[in-house]
């Protein structure tokens, strides 16, 4: 079976509002694809296969067929093969995993993986609106003004039904990732002051349940790129030079709703038993344990999707998500650094883009590529990116480069 090698990558800024701007989908694409080759060294006449992440063209945009983008703004690209692929958050995650496929299979050696897109083209009442079309529309969540804040509120009460949960830690993993975000020079709210991480009302209100303002991350246009290639492709190209290696991966799949996947207890200690197995699958394949991770990027879409990620990593046992907060084991320096990049509540969430953005940033990290968001000595990183309530996971784990 081929390794499979990240030969480069490109992140857009996600301050950005390309449509203020006047730009559409064509614009974000031509950028991401063109400097995603050049940061690899690869020609875009030399890709084989094409694969783009995108969740909500058609709502935000107008715009579906979003494979045939690539070719629609690079001449050179007529005639490759290209799919999108949609898994809601995890868009981008699923692209990389059928990528990864195509390369595996020796269909083809050289792969370009897009996430692009476009959030900011619709007040933001209206975007929420576009966004709950990844929950079990006209099942769940219909007395929710906001979809995912909703949900993501039912998921904390749930863990307090179950272990308890003290607000006072979800503020706090908002303010090490918004701090995070200051040093990322592509972060949406780099830029951002006078946070407060507070309880109170009028400084940080509450959005729905118990989820504030802090607790969530933003509309965001962005778009991110990677080359990923074969070892077919590094022998005949000796000149190339990686910058890193993905060595395991997890990837399963659960219902729509979260009151299903919450019903489902399946003798498990774990509130989701199916993102614990995806990271498990993940570092089994690349045959590492939880404590040589360096770090991880992982899909902090509220604070309350970082802290049950917390756990389901093996970071705490099941339900104390918060002694990793409370002992700063999440923070730079800590034991298992947490979303040096700011993640998604400080860097940004364009949701399509997501999933391929975490890989760029862990490749970045292992190959000391991450500048002021860099983790000392980072060898090995891991990413979770999910879609919907959880009900798309994938997981990756990516090494250094070796020779």
């Amino acid at each position: 079976m081929t390794s499979i090698w990240m030969l480069g990558g490109y992140q857009t800024d996600f301050a950005r509002n390309w449509f203020r701007e006047g730009h559409d989908f064509a614009d974000l694409t031509a950028e991401a694809l063109e400097q995603t080759c050049a940061a690899a060294g690869v020609a875009p006449e030399t890709v084989e296969v094409i694969h783009v992440g995108n969740a909500f063209g058609e709502l935000f945009a107008g715009q579906g067929h979003l494979g045939a983008m690539p070719a629609t703004v690079s001449p050179e690209l007529w005639g490759t093969p290209a799919t999108r692929h949609e898994a809601a958050c995890a868009s981008g995650g699923t692209a990389l995993l059928a990528a990864m496929a195509d390369l595996r299979a020796g269909h083809y050696d050289v792969a370009l993986v897009l996430g692009v897109e476009l959030e900011k083209t619709v007040p933001g009442d209206r975007a929420a609106q576009h966004l709950g079309a990844a929950a079990w529309v006209g099942h769940e969540g219909e007395q929710a003004k906001f979809m995912w804040p909703f949900m993501f509120a039912e998921l904390a009460d749930e863990y307090d039904r179950r272990y308890g949960i003290d607000d006072a830690h979800l503020r706090r993993i908002g303010e090490i990732n918004f701090s995070n975000a200051r040093t990322n020079p592509n972060a949406q709210t780099r830029a951002w002051t006078d946070l407060e991480f507070t309880d109170d009302d009028a400084r940080n209100p509450l959005v729905e349940g118990r989820l504030r303002r802090l607790d969530c991350s933003q509309i965001t246009d962005g778009a991110a790129g990677v080359i990923l290639v074969s070892d077919r492709y590094r022998q005949t190209h000796p000149q190339a030079e990686p910058w890193a290696e993905i060595t395991g991966w997890g990837h399963a799949t659960a219902g729509l709703s979260l009151e299903s996947k919450l019903g489902r207890r399946d003798d498990s200690p774990y509130v989701l038993p199916h993102l614990r197995k995806t990271i498990t699958d993940a570092m089994g394949r690349a045959h590492v344990h939880l404590d040589q991770l360096d770090g991880v990027e992982i899909h902090d879409c509220f604070t309350m999707s970082e802290y049950l990620t917390i756990d389901h990593l093996g970071l705490t046992v099941p339900g104390r998500s918060w002694e990793a907060i409370e002992n700063g084991d999440i923070e730079r320096g800590g034991r298992l650094p947490v979303n040096p990049s700011g993640g998604l509540l400080g860097g940004g969430h364009p949701v399509g883009a997501s999933g391929v953005r975490m890989l760029l940033d862990a490749a970045s990290q292992v190959s000391g590529r991450a500048g002021d968001m860099q983790v000392d000595g980072a060898q090995t990183f891991g990413t979770v990116n999910f879609g919907g309530s959880t009900a798309t996971c994938v997981a990756l784990i990516c090494a250094a480069a070796n020779e």
